[in-house]
């Protein structure tokens, strides 16, 4: 099966985890790349270290793409709305060992918003 990847964009065109993957250092920058491309080729086959669902009901169907680079950890929040494709939503550098939840929320309202606009077309 061939996989998609869709990058989230605002009703503004602001794409947020394209200007994530611009705040990282090139080498951190590639390595995710390198990660979202595993994603396209594998898919829902890829496992652990390198995804993982969010839990909770709160962020149910968000998953995170982990990446570590260094000392650096990096995730990109994305779902799967339908069929074979993962919509890329934001990212940030981790600096703890919990989540933010923050991230967490801004990852969910533009799931959110992404339903709301594509269920509209």
């Amino acid at each position: 099966m061939n996989w998609e990847i869709e990058l989230y964009a605002k009703e503004n065109g602001e794409i947020p985890v394209l200007e994530f993957q611009r705040s990282l250092t090139a080498k951190h920058r590639a390595k995710s790349t390198r990660d979202i491309d595993m994603l396209a080729e594998f898919g829902t086959l890829l496992r652990e270290p390198y995804v993982k669902a969010v839990k909770g009901e709160r962020y149910k169907g968000l998953w995170e793409l982990r990446t570590k680079f260094a000392s650096d950890i990096s995730r990109i929040f994305y779902f799967l709305p339908v069929g074979n494709r993962f919509v890329l939503l934001n990212g940030y550098v981790k600096k703890d060992m919990k989540l933010d939840s923050r991230e967490l929320d801004i990852a969910k309202r533009y799931m959110e918003d992404y339903l709301r606009r594509t269920q509209d077309e």
